[in-house]
């Protein structure tokens, strides 16, 4: 396991833009006892109701959104591009069905009984603030849904409060 020390978000130098949506984050959810992680190429960070925040979209049928919605608690992973291969691994399984994390040869840490994955550079916990079904009728744009709906498994999308925010 990595050394992780808390820092504060003007001590990271982090592109959501490029982090996010090229790099990828893992966002993993779960306790000591069972965990579970998933890529993410959809949020963002920024400041809402006066606190630092992440927002994630997580589709219904996702494994990782039952964790989030009964621990109320995530961490958002920011691994380097070493860890490619490992992230895509875990973007095409499920952990529902199968030990994913440990198939894809990547280790959980814990911060205050949050998991994280440990080959992260930098990690964010996070504390859900807001959670808000995605609408089809909500859709100002209506291009939206026969884009990125089609399955119609549309997305919650989370506010949580970034608590810690931890780096190797």
């Amino acid at each position: 396991m990595h050394t992780f020390q808390k820092v504060t978000s003007d001590m990271i130098d982090i592109n959501p833009f490029e982090k996010i949506s090229k790099d990828w984050m893992l966002v993993t959810a779960g306790n000591e006892e069972k965990a579970n992680t998933m890529t993410a190429s959809w949020g963002g960070l920024g400041t809402m109701w006066g606190k630092d925040v992440a927002y994630v979209v997580i589709r219904e049928s996702r494994f990782t959104k039952e964790f989030i919605d009964r621990e109320g608690k995530f961490s958002l992973s920011f691994p380097s591009e070493k860890y490619r291969k490992h992230m895509k691994f875990l973007g095409t399984v499920s952990g529902r069905n199968e030990n994913k994390i440990e198939e894809a040869g990547i280790d959980i840490n814990y911060h205050e009984g949050v998991p994280f994955i440990d080959q992260g550079d930098v990690i964010m916990i996070c504390r859900v603030m807001s959670a808000t079904q995605i609408k089809p009728e909500d859709f100002v744009d209506k291009d939206i849904d026969n884009t990125w709906y089609k399955d119609k498994d549309y997305h919650t999308m989370y506010i949580a409060e970034v608590t810690d925010i931890l780096a190797r």
